[in-house]
């Protein structure tokens, strides 16, 4: 049975938008403080790659942590961190003694923020303690705040309480003045026109995922030679997620967990795929309105363990979803039929 969370939930909002303000006032100064070759030097891996923006960013998230842990215990999800990414805080602490968990990222869209080509997201979840099996669909609190590039000075910051809608804030980093955002996923019936895409951001299973997107968008658009749904690779959970709670996307399907399985690829073998912790805010995008779930229509349910690889899909309406889930799974099992004839 999990343990109750010691706190009223705006209790958690206060104290991730602490973190979360400290975090981005930290990594902008950083950026421009620190050398590009620092910045994109690579440092580690452990359950993604790390680079030289990161590690500054998971030693302020420990020091916060280690501060937060006299109020409470509690266990950090986080990378950098050794093994399945879980550290107790405070100290000596076991899992049965803590009161809840928080899961970070403390930048989603490393590879945008540190070339300064578009914005990152800094991501957390607070779920109560359900032990090993903790996982996404138990996180009641949520919260993400953009890092914008050099050339930005506008911040937004979205949270949301499990049943209590999503809330959104715009903030000015130059005068200090924040306005409420209206999140309004789109109501559009149709991908016509529309940004939709799959994500392919790598060079693996690329063309796999390039003909399953050409063929569900064939049946679901014609074969109209004129683009009828543009595509946009944000390498950024957190900003996909956002996209669609704003109205800009449409529909967004992360698969790669799925081709990279077809195509027999696993443990070290297995390219960057998205993990709990860049899913971590998929609550504020369902509070919002927006569909999220997995490659099989549930609601994501992985472990909080930043080992496990994770396959989302993100319909901005009910109307889209109807259309687009029943192809999709229909060219899903299709494809792993061919890809296990093929190999087999």
């Amino acid at each position: 049975m999990a343990k109750p969370l010691p706190f009223p939930p705006h209790y958690f909002v206060r104290k991730l938008w602490e973190l979360h303000s400290k975090l981005r006032e930290h990594i902008v100064r950083k950026r421009s403080e620190l050398a590009q070759e620092s910045l994109t030097s690579v440092t580690a891996r452990d359950g993604d790659v790390s680079f030289g923006i990161d590690v500054t960013s998971e030693e302020l998230l420990i020091e916060f942590c280690e501060r937060w842990s006299y109020e409470t215990p509690f266990v950090l999800v986080a990378e950098g961190i050794p093994g399945s990414g879980w550290c107790i805080f405070p100290k000596g602490r076991s899992i049965a003694e803590a009161q809840f968990f928080l899961i970070v990222d403390p930048i989603d869209g490393t590879r945008e923020i540190m070339y300064d080509k578009r914005s990152a997201w800094i991501l957390s979840g607070v779920a109560p303690n359900y032990g090993e099996q903790t996982c996404l669909r138990d996180i009641v609190v949520a919260m993400q705040t953009e890092i914008p590039t050099s050339k930005q000075y506008i911040s937004d910051v979205l949270w949301a309480i499990k049943g209590h809608g999503a809330n959104a804030e715009r903030h000015n980093l130059i005068t200090g003045d924040v306005q409420k955002l209206k999140l309004q996923p789109s109501t559009a019936t149709t991908l016509q026109h529309g940004f939709a895409m799959l994500s392919k951001f790598f060079p693996a299973g690329k063309g796999l995922l390039a003909q399953l997107e050409e063929e569900l968008f064939r049946r679901l658009l014609g074969d109209s030679q004129i683009p009828l749904a543009f595509d946009d690779q944000y390498i950024s959970t957190g900003g996909q997620l956002y996209e669609l709670m704003v109205g800009h996307d449409r529909f967004n399907a992360d698969l790669r967990p799925i081709i990279f399985e077809a195509l027999g690829l696993s443990g070290d073998a297995t390219p960057l795929c998205a993990h709990p912790y860049d899913l971590c805010t998929e609550l504020i995008a369902r509070e919002a309105g927006v569909i999220v779930t997995d490659e099989n229509g549930r609601q994501l349910s992985a472990r909080l363990d930043i080992r496990e690889n994770v396959a989302w899909v993100g319909y901005a309406n009910e109307a889209l979803r109807r259309q687009i889930e029943p192809l999709l799974h229909e060219l899903l099992s299709r494809l792993r039929e061919f890809v296990r004839r093929r190999f087999a």
